[in-house]
């Protein structure tokens, strides 16, 4: 499963949207568009092995918040990860 099909029911603009929203964060987090990209799919892989995953509600981002010491904004990770099922241990 490639970062693209997360886009498959949007609307055109949504994607440009969603695209135009993950190069401007990734330039503030000083991070790579394609290692930002691969960074969300091994996420998913990793998460997908125990739990089947809503992929339409999915919403991984990095956003910048306050740090504890006072030290200005870092960058943080949210993920917003809807859980459909438990998937069975082997």
């Amino acid at each position: 499963m490639g970062f693209s099909d997360f886009f498959k029911k949007k609307t055109s603009s949504n994607v440009a949207k969603d695209r135009l929203k993950l190069v401007l964060v990734s330039d503030r987090a000083n991070c790579s568009p394609e290692i930002m990209e691969q960074m969300k799919n091994d996420i998913i892989n990793v998460i997908s092995k125990y739990v089947e995953i809503d992929t339409d509600g999915l919403d991984i981002k990095i956003t910048q918040t306050e740090s504890e010491g006072n030290n200005g904004t870092v960058p943080a990770l949210f993920a917003n990860i809807p859980i459909k099922d438990l998937k069975a241990h082997k």
